[in-house]
């Protein structure tokens, strides 16, 4: 429950932060929601080691593999260009510029993560730089999900239906 408290959390920001553009925005319909929602999951593809082991993969391709650099900037951004290319011809712009939406919405939200060592990891890769992190709550506490869940369905609420 602890991760998906953390994974929810990500969601239900990227959802009211997308929902919150669709009521400024006539443009924005539920798909593009749904793409914001989508890119806030994707630093947290790392999980997938769980299942993959980095290891097995190693031994297996004889070089150096980690799972570690979806969770940066840089390798998040491969996989939003990945999932954008895959999309269709007519809504790929949108498709890009939203799933960047929730990507920095998860980033954004991780800088707040309380660190040992008192500054963020190597989440702004690219950038060489690691700032002090400001240390609000752990990945497992399990509030911020209640808060953000609870904001999304009052936001839902209010939300004019918009499908294409």
């Amino acid at each position: 429950m602890k991760t998906t408290a953390d994974l929810l959390t990500h969601v239900f920001v990227a959802f009211t932060a997308a929902t919150l553009l669709s009521w400024k925005y006539d443009r924005i319909k539920s798909y593009h929601i749904t793409a914001a929602m989508i890119g806030a999951t994707l630093p947290d593809l790392t999980r997938i080691g769980l299942i993959l082991d980095p290891g097995s993969i190693e031994n297996t391709l004889k070089i150096p593999f980690s799972w570690s650099p979806l969770h940066t900037l840089g390798g998040s951004m491969m996989v939003v260009g990945i999932l954008a290319l895959l999309s269709n011809n007519r809504y790929r712009e949108k498709i890009f510029l939203f799933l960047v939406l929730g990507l920095l919405s998860h980033l954004v939200l991780d800088i707040f993560l309380i660190s040992t060592t008192g500054r963020i990891y190597g989440l702004l890769w690219p950038l060489p730089f690691k700032p002090y992190a400001p240390g609000f709550y752990l990945s497992i506490d399990v509030l911020p999900a209640i808060i953000t869940g609870s904001t999304a369905l009052f936001i839902s609420k209010f939300r004019p239906d918009k499908t294409e």
